[in-house]
């Protein structure tokens, strides 16, 4: 009882203290308030980030393979994934017959051009993919169907729109039945993809029209070759097995010989997933450690302006040692104020800190994340800002608690 009044009495005459210059006591927790909320922003961008990667991933299914040509080296010159152009549509047709982890497959190639209906145009992604495009991806139709086997097989002039193409195109009309042209050539619509949104740092999902991946080889690209193969394996455990598989199969479709260099790569979306979240991870420690540098400034300023104090105060020191006072009491009653500083800085900080997070989606650059504040973010960056008060208090609060009396009387 008696340590709980004499904690309350301390409080008290810290508070008393720092109300006398209430500038100052401001302009010392600024630096605080700055760090706390800067700390709580950046972790929760980071963490915002790692959500919306995380659910791109989702979206896409855990199962998901992706087959593409490998890197080409050409007089030490590195192409990058597709340099080798050796991905046949029979190779597509193969898999799923051949490998029995692997539930759907769906064979890809891509370009971008301008669409054209009656007197509007749209410049676009078009993607020549298979029947089982919605089935691997995770995609719904809004409306209407998607393309199936037979007019795939015969290279149909279909298409399956994506929510922003239709939106840009029709402004609200119903696009069923209608004809578009891509690169001249005229597409009757069938379907309408359903809206999957922006996904940070990719672009628009839905800025797409799909079509038969035979109809895009033969009449839009005139390409022999598949992009890549996008394959479904029967379960998220069944991707490593179906990988191998697959490895497997166009090692031998494609007459590597054993020990020579694959033609090929098979990408795990799972592997592609954790890498990923792993990059986030890292982004978010960084933004919470630069950030955490202004904390440690505002614990400089704290440091800076309890010393000054203790300079102001020094007739007072003296007097209150002069009563019974001992150095314990000085040490406590100083370091009390450099953690109320802190702490009341810490507690304004998180407001700031949460207010920033929320506002951010109002601007542009940071519209497609939806930041995400934690509560372990909120008590880290506050215990943070205690601690900060307490490890550059000490020293001010030592100094005082180790003046002379007397020498402290004599002050002017």
């Amino acid at each position: 009882m008696h340590t709980l009044t004499q904690t309350l009495r301390i409080l008290r005459v810290s508070l008393r203290a720092l109300a006398r210059n209430k500038m100052r006591t401001f302009l010392t927790c600024l630096g605080i308030i700055i760090g706390v909320g800067a700390v709580i922003a950046m972790v929760s961008i980071g963490a915002g980030a790692k959500a919306a990667v995380e659910a791109r991933f989702s979206s896409m299914g855990t199962n998901l393979l992706f087959v593409s040509g490998a890197s080409k080296n050409t007089q030490g010159v590195r192409t990058g994934f597709g340099g080798y152009q050796t991905l046949r549509p029979e190779d597509a047709k193969a898999i799923p017959e051949r490998c029995p982890s692997v539930e759907a497959v769906s064979p890809s190639v891509s370009t971008r051009t301008q669409v054209v209906y009656a007197s509007k145009n749209w410049n676009t992604s078009i993607q020549g993919c298979g029947d089982q495009y919605p089935i691997i991806r995770k995609w719904e139709l809004d409306s209407g169907t998607f393309f199936d086997d037979t007019q795939v097989r015969s290279a149909a002039k279909v298409c399956v729109l994506g929510a922003d193409v239709n939106k840009n195109l029709f402004e609200g009309d119903d696009p069923l039945g209608k004809t578009i042209r891509i690169k001249k050539v005229p597409f009757i619509i069938i379907g309408v993809l359903k809206s999957k949104g922006q996904s940070a740092g990719f672009g628009s999902r839905d800025d797409q029209i799909c079509v038969p991946y035979t109809t895009c080889m033969k009449r839009i690209q005139k390409a022999e070759f598949l992009g890549s193969i996008d394959v479904s394996a029967i379960s998220g455990e069944a991707t490593a097995t179906a990988k191998a598989e697959i490895e497997d199969l166009l090692r031998i479709r494609h007459s590597i010989a054993p020990g020579s260099a694959d033609d090929f790569t098979v990408n795990n979306m799972a592997d592609i997933a954790e890498s990923a979240a792993d990059a986030t991870n890292i982004l978010t420690i960084l933004l919470g450690s630069i950030a955490s540098i202004s904390l440690l400034v505002g614990g400089i300023g704290i440091m800076n302006i309890m010393l000054v104090s203790v300079t102001e105060r020094i007739r007072e020191i003296g007097i209150r040692m002069s009563i019974g006072a001992k150095e314990r009491d000085i040490l406590l009653q100083f370091l009390a104020e450099a953690i109320v500083l802190s702490l009341l800085g810490g507690l304004i900080g998180i407001g700031l800190g949460v207010g920033v997070s929320k506002l951010l989606k109002y601007i542009p650059i940071f519209a497609s994340i939806n930041t995400v504040v934690s509560t372990s973010s909120v008590i880290l960056a506050f215990a943070f800002s205690g601690s900060v008060g307490i490890f550059f208090g000490f020293y001010p609060a030592r100094k005082a608690s180790k003046l002379d009396p007397i020498e402290a009387l004599r002050y002017e």
